[in-house]
């Protein structure tokens, strides 16, 4: 079912939880991977899009449909990571590096990854970005979205997408360099 069959399923008098429950399907794994991307805990990141879940619930009502229903979903997720990741930074008052340093240990000590020591480096790279970069890094590189699908998204300007991109890049590019 695409996204249009699913929102006509969703207001159809008493067919509600089971569309809703076909979004969840249909939308929690890409969801997950994005929110894990961002947080690095499979602990946090299942609860981040529990989190996303509710809230595209209680809004799905009003969603208007002005955007694509994906781009409302990652947007929510996204500014769920975000606001998570800047209240455990702000409630463990660690700097932008020592916070990098905590995510980067829940990263080693994650029995859920599988990747490889290459992997593994790159994933630390990503993390000692700043979270909204971080965020623009992931959307663009892993979910090879585009730039005006991650603006809907970010609610940021397809230019200033495309310079914190270039930005990142150059900042995971440096990392993995000094690693040789």
């Amino acid at each position: 079912m695409n996204d249009k069959e699913l929102l006509a399923l969703y207001r159809e008098k008493g067919k509600e939880h089971y569309a809703f429950n076909l979004i969840v399907k249909a939308y929690s794994e890409r969801l997950y991977w994005h929110i894990r991307k961002l947080v690095a805990s499979h602990d946090d990141a299942n609860d981040l899009l529990q989190n996303a879940f509710i809230k595209a619930w209680a809004a799905l009502p009003e969603f208007r449909e002005e955007s694509r229903l994906y781009t409302w979903l990652y947007r929510i997720a996204t500014n769920e990571s975000l606001t998570f990741l800047k209240r455990n930074k702000i409630r463990s008052f660690l700097s932008l590096t020592d916070y990098s340093k905590q995510l980067e240990n829940k990263l080693e000590s994650d029995t859920y990854f599988n990747g490889d020591e290459l992997q593994k480096e790159l994933q630390k790279a990503i993390l000692r970005l700043p979270n909204k970069q971080r965020a623009i890094f992931n959307l663009r590189y892993f979910e090879e979205m585009k730039y005006e699908e991650m603006s809907e998204i970010m609610g940021t300007s397809v230019g200033a997408l495309k310079a914190s991109y270039h930005h990142a890049s150059q900042k995971v590019q440096q990392y993995l360099e000094s690693l040789l």
